[in-house]
């Protein structure tokens, strides 16, 4: 009910938000970029042309994608932290750049809660853990089992420290001791517990869910609150026994630290009043991800609570990043 009243809220201003704008110097009054710090095609990438191509629409100025990967997203991100602060270059800053680059990087050459304000959150995901579809392992339990029986041959993959920092706590609640083995991106952590070649993969929903659909997978988990409409049969981790793996990723949308309220403001009631739209809460839903629309404050929470929980569980598993 709460919710629904704040976003009535949301929708309302947002109504009245072009004619105000109008009468005290509109914003924006050039294109806009949306930095994406990594390659074209992934979900953040498609997010931010969702979300950019509702945006130049409603604001009748051009919000252009600009794609800058490198370095576990650090050159993009960095790109924006050091941009000027006029709300003409943006951030599609999922949780790798946020709170996981912080949690494994001794030395970054960003402060996410220092030089980036949160505008909002615009979607979410869980990870599906998943193993062979002719792994002998049928259950969470099981596999559990085997490993602290085998810990010489038990082993996952993780593309980055997204699902690596995720798979350790996993570990470090479990008592086992699986090791990492480095994959290139998701597609290729979920072929990798497909051929067997790793024991799991904890995975994004969207490659997850295509391997299973082809039989290549079998789920024993997901880390989210409650069980995924997608994967109805398949139980949560705290369901399992392990209430602290509610691990949900995400994607949020930021400005460099220093752009005016007011900007932010706007921002966050355009972003709000999109999420709310049928076709791109559908759009979204289809890669798997929930839309969400979060206010600034809330994003900003978020970050304060995940970034000191994935350094201590960086620091248990002795995992430091150089760049």
């Amino acid at each position: 009910m709460i919710q629904r009243r704040a976003l009535g809220r949301l929708l309302a201003g947002a109504a009245l938000a072009p004619a105000a704008a109008r009468g005290q110097g509109a914003y924006p009054d050039r294109p806009v970029r949306i930095v994406v710090p990594y390659a074209p095609g992934g979900a953040n990438d498609i997010l931010a042309r969702l979300y950019g191509q509702k945006m130049g629409e409603r604001l009748g100025q051009p919000f252009v994608t600009e794609n800058r990967p490198g370095a576990q997203a650090i050159v993009g991100t960095e790109a924006v932290a050091r941009a000027r602060p006029d709300g003409t270059t943006l951030l599609l800053g999922p949780s790798g750049p946020m709170v996981f680059n912080p949690a494994t990087y001794a030395q970054l050459s960003y402060d996410p809660q220092r030089d980036l304000a949160p505008v909002s959150m615009l979607a979410s995901y869980p990870l599906v853990l998943v193993v062979a579809a002719g792994s002998p392992h049928r259950s969470v339990a099981e596999l559990v089992e085997w490993a602290r029986a085998n810990p010489d041959r038990a082993n996952y993959g993780a593309a980055a420290a997204a699902f690596q920092l995720p798979s350790e706590l996993f570990n470090q609640r479990a008592g086992t001791r699986f090791q990492h083995v480095a994959y290139r991106g998701s597609a290729e952590m979920v072929s990798a517990a497909a051929s067997g070649e790793v024991t799991f993969s904890m995975a994004d929903p969207g490659p997850a869910v295509v391997g299973l659909q082809a039989g290549r997978v079998r789920a024993l988990a997901v880390t989210a609150p409650q069980r995924v409409a997608a994967l109805p049969d398949v139980p949560t981790m705290a369901e399992l026994g392990f209430p602290d793996l509610q691990v949900t990723l995400w994607a949020g949308l930021f400005a460099p630290a220093g752009t005016p309220p007011a900007i932010i403001e706007r921002l966050h009631v355009e972003c709000a009043t999109i999420t709310a739209m049928p076709d791109i809460r559908q759009r979204v839903a289809s890669f798997g991800m929930d839309p969400v629309g979060s206010p600034p404050a809330a994003l900003r929470e978020v970050m304060a609570r995940e970034i000191p929980l994935w350094t201590g569980v960086a620091r248990a598993a002795n995992i430091q990043m150089e760049r």
